[in-house]
């Protein structure tokens, strides 16, 4: 499968990223190494997970996550070296003083990340949310783990256009390391946040896009069409927000476009995004290995121009 560079970083990765907010949560230890193994094996790289990942399951508190990935790395020797690893720090861990982006709490938070990893070293290490600790303290807080080998490269999750254009200028001014790549919350869906200055200042400064919610919680599946299919899935919660006559619009484009190709709305979404030159590539998750499998159809779709318009005003309508 063909690589991408990520943003200034020295990392190659497959154009679709999986989404690990789903071990210990939607899939146990024994799917979730299922779902891992056909990703693998179909060619794919790179995976992004959390340290707070998945706290708001019932009887999770945090790690369960990372501490399936590792022991699935544990469990398949040598399989650490054909993986683009990436986590975050930052979100509320339930604990007092284990949260936030200051220099004390991300020192030993990343050595919590590394023991439920079973690994000596995260590829890209993001910032989960912005809080009010500086950002030149939260930088030299990179800057050490990364002279220390902890950590290859940074990110930063949920900044706006005025705070990312602010952490690259202290970092330049204090000779600190720059974010190297952001994730946005991003799909056919929900595109303000993104689109307009903040897309043109990743595109200026060399900053990779990785985007989350990228079939914006499975709406863009389609298999959430009125209200008496939210209860298919336990994140149908979250999507009763979408149906509406512009979700319903988006629904009509992707079969359009998904009936072109032999391709069910899923695969076209996240084509869409693949196709974008504003983004690196996207963030998807999988329950099964049916859908790894229709991951690789999304990497494989070449949209039309004009099909990538359709979308484009469907989004816009």
């Amino acid at each position: 499968m063909q690589k991408v560079s990520l943003g200034s970083t020295d990392l190659n990765i497959a154009p679709l990223v999986f989404g690990g907010n789903v071990f210990g949560w939607t899939i146990d230890e024994k799917q979730s190494f299922a779902v891992l193994d056909a990703f693998i094996d179909l060619g794919f790289n790179a995976i992004d997970t959390a340290d707070v990942y998945s706290a708001w399951a019932d009887g999770n508190k945090g790690g369960e996550s990372e501490t399936i990935l590792g022991k699935w790395f544990k469990a398949r020797p040598g399989m650490r070296d054909k993986v683009t690893l990436f986590t975050k720090v930052g979100s509320d861990m339930g604990e007092p003083g284990k949260k936030g982006l200051g220099e004390a709490w991300i020192l030993k938070a990343v050595d919590e990340s590394l023991a439920r990893l079973q690994t000596d070293v995260i590829d890209l290490y993001f910032s989960h949310w912005p809080d009010d600790t500086p950002y030149a303290e939260t930088l030299g807080a990179y800057d050490k783990l990364l002279k220390a080998g902890k950590i290859r490269n940074i990110g930063v999750s949920n900044l706006n256009a005025a705070q990312l254009s602010e952490a690259l200028k202290v970092a330049d001014a204090a000779k600190l390391p720059r974010y190297q790549v952001l994730q946005p919350e991003y799909n056919l869906y929900d595109r303000d946040g993104f689109e307009g200055d903040l897309a043109k200042l990743c595109q200026q400064e060399n900053v990779g896009v990785v985007t989350y919610y990228s079939l914006a919680s499975g709406f863009l599946s389609g298999k959430y069409r009125s209200k008496s299919d939210l209860g298919k899935s336990k994140r149908g919660s979250g999507i009763e927000k979408y149906l509406n006559p512009r979700g319903q619009a988006i629904l009509e484009a992707l079969d359009v476009v998904a009936s072109n190709h032999n391709a069910k709305p899923a695969e076209v979404a996240l084509a869409w995004l693949i196709n974008k030159d504003t983004v690196t590539a996207p963030i998807a998750s999988a329950t099964s290995v049916a859908q790894v499998q229709s991951f690789a159809k999304a990497a494989s779709l070449q949209l039309a121009g004009d099909e990538m318009a359709l979308l484009d005003m469907a989004g816009k309508a």
